[in-house]
Parts: C-alpha cells; structure tokens; sequence
C-alpha cells in the first residue's frame, strides 16, 4: 500500500516538479512594483487580520502580543475544581 502511494509520488516529483506549483511562481520578479494581493500564509492569518484591523502600528503590534499571551496564560487562568493533569 505504502508503494503504490509512494510510486505516483515520487514519479509526479521527479519528472514535473512545477505541474502543481502556484501560477504567481512562474512569473517575472519586478521590484519596482508591488503586487496589490499579496496575503500571508494560513497559519499567519490571524496575526495579519489583527494587525490590519488597528489603524496603529504599535497598537496592532501591543494587540497582537496580547492576542499571543492570552494563549499562553489560559491554561494558568484556568479555574477547576479538578487539579490533577489528567
């Protein structure tokens, strides 16, 4: 089973590396002009929304360090009744 998935796999690979590749790759670099949709990666759309949202630069960059901290300080705000880590 392992094979026969690994087989189209690696021939897909080796012989047409860019047949699935983003069509925005394969065109010509310009550095005097900036394309009007660039947008993050998924795992860095939360960060860009919040910082597009406030107007303020560092008042999008406080939000996004509170946004980030709010995550890290859940588990200590956490208020059981249950204090066992299972």
């Amino acid at each position: 089973g392992f094979i026969l998935m690994l087989l189209p796999l690696m021939t897909l690979a080796m012989f047409t590396p860019n047949l699935l590749g983003d069509p925005e790759n394969f065109t010509p670099a310009n550095p005097l002009v900036t394309p009007p949709h660039i947008k993050p990666e998924w795992y860095f759309l939360f960060a860009y929304a919040i910082l597009r949202s406030i107007p303020n630069k560092l008042g999008g960059v406080l939000a996004l360090a509170a946004s980030v901290l709010v995550l890290f300080l859940s588990p200590f705000l956490h208020k059981s009744k249950q204090r066992t880590m299972t």
